[in-house]
């Protein structure tokens, strides 16, 4: 359905349904090409809904077999089905059954929603409208029933079906070679939280017993061979279930708890209750085909979909303007969860780089939308950044705003009062209204209003009146469809730094709300603060505590200051992300003169040399993150308009040379300091020290190639885990040369039977920043380890090279008209991960005009093709308009 014919679904629009279903019994008999699917469904009319309406089923290519009522068939003319609905005209005006009879091609459903198949396992995706490629139904959010599931399929095939809830029966098949099982799950569910598995597969299993004695069966179901890769998950997920119950009070309800692993999926994972679907990339790991990025990625991404078993299953959302209320909330949990295993500050830091990098792009650029948006045609297109990362700055926020005590209680209050019904912001954010006494209407603004605010902030010392006053001031710029802004709820940590510190913090002021917090609700407010002996340095938002550009105008000698004194390790941190941010905006800009860089250079150098001798061995992890210089796409974002992406990567690997040179010594002495840490080890501590070596192998390696060559083939050939091969290999790709093809080569050897590593391979050379990176992607689709048909080879291959800020901008548009054509072939068989790929031009407009025009071309090329999916043209509408 093109986007042109296909309905605006308004969240003004809302209505109950006509109709409630109670209970399904599904009966679904397994085959590749033939899969029977029985659903008895137990429908009432909704004292909310509009009297005697018709019953309106939801298909999606679906072929009716049967249909009856009450057991008995239904007249050809008291009901009509289309691949799309099933409509019965006059149904009983009280509770009765509907069952109805469909058959399935899981083997051919390359769109992979709804029931398919994935290294021959049987398994589903219903989030968000999968289940009506299944069985025609009430596929909606708001309509919540209890399921129980009876799964037959050949025993060789499938020895292994699971659904959701707890297993209540299985057995043979009598007088055939299949068996069955039948799962209950007692806890009313929409149909996108729907799941089935079936497969031969391995299983990893633990008891747990939860924080109120009751007993848990945790299993990781793998492909088999692989069992020996899911005991991080199983550590992930028991860890991630203690903390829920101590932070969130939060206990487990089912008998089991069950993660499977497939090896095509077109998200991260699924959260369907008590059966997670996960891609196997979020599931194995062990040290020579996973990373440190990767086990802290399984540890979050288990916790994230564990936390949904309250945070979106127990209590889900009324409709999908709702969306947020699920994923920014539990975005937000599993943020807590990884700041408490491993080093909050850190943390922080890595969550901020994300936002800025992929939120607030989205949000100065056509595709920007607000959290809860109002409108859409395609749901599976605001599964977003700006609902996940900035939906859990925004509860961040409201915790900052109300306080720890009062967020505890506001959540314990919607659990208790949301339990097993479909919510809403506005009830959400009742329960935080009432535990904090506090009137979150102007707050709730963050939920309406798309873009990132801008808080322009100056201050002025009075030396005779030892005062220090602070002016601040908040806009919003236009995004589509919104061209006029409010002020919205700013809550600003701060400090004042002096020579010896922190200087205490004394005002009357009405807008100062307590111990370093200033609320800005208003378009500006000023502060005065008093007892203040010296000249302040501001520190602002500390710990970014708002999800905002600030622009401070701070001497570079002020920042300096600030990354060497500030009390806040978010803030010191940013100084120098800010000194250098500086810099390259100013040479990144297009024919700017780049030698101004060297005296911003020579400063950060000296501050790095200092803190590196000093600190970098204390923490490195923190160290890690100090070291790398900002984004390129923060970069031409902050640029804003005009923007030439070869100037400001000729800028940033300059900026990176001229540091990196005098630092040379220090790095080569620090990393022999730092050592290999021994035997492989996943936990913070190990992979700060091996983030910092390989950090510091990444700027030797542009500022002397020589020695980044040798050090990084060393570093290959020595080291007994991948995270280290891996990053050695990343340094080569900074270096054009034989060594590189070599190691290139040598690496793709190593690990020909891991597809998840050669995922990382594929990347790495996607993102090499040269003229002839485009060619080289094109030869590698050819090769056997790349499949368009896998969305994780897409994502690596096609997805890393749209990624790459100047390859993708040639700026003869030949990345632009390379990735729209394989947006327009993966289209046709799955247009999820084609409109996720065509997002990548959703900074278009910034560019400077002859890569902007070329942008252009290429996305109206896509949205003229005929028959394109709501998905694909969905964003390239949006892109467009």
């Amino acid at each position: 359905m093109r986007t042109d014919d296909a309905p605006l679904i308004r969240l003004e629009d809302y209505r109950p349904s006509d109709w409630l279903i109670d209970t399904v019994d599904l009966d679904i008999s397994l085959h590749p090409h033939q899969t029977q699917v029985r659903a008895l469904l137990g429908l009432r009319p909704n004292p909310a809904g509009q009297p005697g309406a018709p019953l309106v089923l939801d298909g999606d290519d679906l072929t009716l077999g049967r249909v009856q009522l009450d057991g008995a068939a239904l007249d050809d003319a008291a009901y009509s089905a289309t691949s799309q609905a099933l409509t019965v005209h006059a149904p009983p005006q009280r509770g009765f059954t509907l069952t109805i009879e469909t058959t399935l091609d899981p083997a051919v459903n390359t769109k992979l929603m709804g029931l398919y198949r994935s290294s021959k396992v049987y398994c589903t995706q219903c989030e968000a409208d999968g289940f009506r490629r299944i069985t025609y139904f009430l596929d909606r959010p708001d309509v919540m029933s209890v399921y129980t599931v009876r799964l037959e399929a050949a025993k060789a095939e499938a020895p292994v079906l699971l659904s959701n809830g707890n297993l209540v029966a299985a057995g043979e098949v009598a007088g055939s070679d299949r068996h069955f099982a039948v799962w209950h799950d007692p806890h009313p569910k929409p149909a996108y939280l729907f799941a089935l598995v079936g497969g031969a597969l391995d299983k990893v299993r633990e008891d747990y017993v939860t924080a109120d004695g009751h007993k848990v069966e945790l299993a990781v179901y793998v492909e088999p061979g692989k069992a020996g890769r899911a005991g991080w998950a199983m550590d992930s997920l028991r860890r991630c279930m203690r903390w829920d119950e101590a932070v969130f009070g939060r206990n487990y309800d089912l008998d089991v708890f069950n993660v499977v692993a497939v090896s095509d999926f077109n998200m991260g994972a699924m959260e369907n209750k008590g059966l997670n679907i996960f891609n196997d990339k979020y599931v194995l790991a062990d040290p020579q085909t996973a990373t440190d990025g990767d086990y802290a990625s399984i540890e979050a991404i288990i916790a994230h979909e564990y936390f949904h078993n309250w945070t979106g299953n127990r209590i889900t959302c009324r409709d999908w303007f709702q969306l947020c209320l699920k994923e920014g909330l539990t975005v937000f949990r599993d943020q807590e969860f990884s700041s408490d295993e491993r080093s909050r500050s850190v943390k922080r830091i890595a969550d901020v780089r994300t936002l800025r990098t992929t939120q607030f792009s989205e949000d100065a650029g056509p595709l920007a939308h607000p959290v809860r948006p109002r409108a859409y045609k395609e749901i599976n297109n605001f599964y977003t950044p700006t609902v996940y990362e900035k939906g859990a700055e925004v509860i961040r926020m409201l915790k900052t705003l109300i306080g720890e005590d009062a967020f505890r209680a506001g959540m314990d209050l919607y659990f208790e009062r949301c339990d097993g019904t479909a919510a809403t912001i506005e009830e959400f954010l009742a329960c935080f209204a009432e535990s904090s006494g506090k009137d979150l209407g102007h707050f709730a603004r963050w939920y309406e209003q798309a873009g990132t605010p801008t808080i322009v902030a100056t201050g002025r010392y009075d030396a005779a009146a030892r005062s220090y006053t602070l002016d601040l001031a908040q806009t919003t710029p236009p995004t589509p469809g919104q061209p006029e802004k409010q002020p919205v709820v700013l809550p600003v940590s701060l400090g004042l730094v002096g020579k010896a510190g922190d200087i205490p913090l004394k005002t009357g002021s009405n807008a100062y709300a307590g111990d370093g917090l200033i609320v800005l609700d208003q378009p500006s407010v000023s502060v005065t603060f008093t007892d203040v002996m010296e000249p302040p340095i501001p520190s602002l938002l500390r710990g970014f505590s708002a999800p905002v550009r600030l622009e401070l105008d701070l001497a570079d000698a002020d920042l300096l200051r600030l990354f060497s004194a500030d009390s806040d390790s978010f803030n010191r941190w940013q100084a120098l992300q800010s000194v250098a941010t500086r810099a390259l905006v100013s040479a990144g800009r297009k024919g700017a003169d780049q030698r101004a860089l060297s005296a911003t250079a020579g400063a950060l150098a000296g501050a790095l040399d200092d803190f590196l001798r000093e600190q970098a061995l204390a923490d490195p992890a923190f160290a890690a993150q100090v070291l790398r210089l900002p984004a390129l796409a923060d970069i031409a974002r902050e640029i804003g308009g005009d923007v030439d992406p070869s100037a400001i990567h000729a800028a940033h690997r300059s900026l990176a040379a001229t540091i990196g040179t005098p630092l040379v010594p220090v790095l080569l002495e620090l990393r022999e300091a730092l050592g290999t840490g021994g035997h492989y080890k996943p936990d913070a501590t190990s992979a700060g020290r091996r983030a910092l070596r390989n950090e510091m192998l990444g700027l030797i390696a542009i500022a002397d190639p020589a020695r980044g060559t040798q050090l990084a083939e060393s570093q290959f050939a020595e080291s007994d885990n991948l995270t280290d091969r891996l990053a050695a290999l990343a340094a080569m790709t900074l270096i054009p040369g034989a060594a590189r093809e070599q190691l290139i080569e040598r690496f793709a050897k190593t690990y020909a039977d891991e597809p998840l590593v050669l995922d990382k391979w594929l990347m790495a050379q996607a993102l090499i920043a040269e003229a002839g990176t485009l060619e080289r992607v094109k030869s590698l689709m050819q090769h056997p380890a790349f499949s368009l048909g896998n969305p994780n080879r897409v994502r690596s291959l096609i997805g890393g090279f749209a990624a790459n800020l100047t390859q993708f901008n040639r700026p003869d548009g030949a990345g632009y008209g390379f990735v729209a054509d394989i947006v327009i072939a993966l289209d046709r068989s799955n247009p999820q991960v084609a409109s996720r790929l065509l997002g990548s031009f959703k900074s278009w407009r910034m560019l400077e005009p002859g890569r902007k025009a070329l942008a252009e071309q290429a996305l109206a090329m896509v949205a003229r093709t005929p028959n394109l999916s709501r998905d694909v043209s969905d964003i390239a509408e949006r892109a467009l308009a």
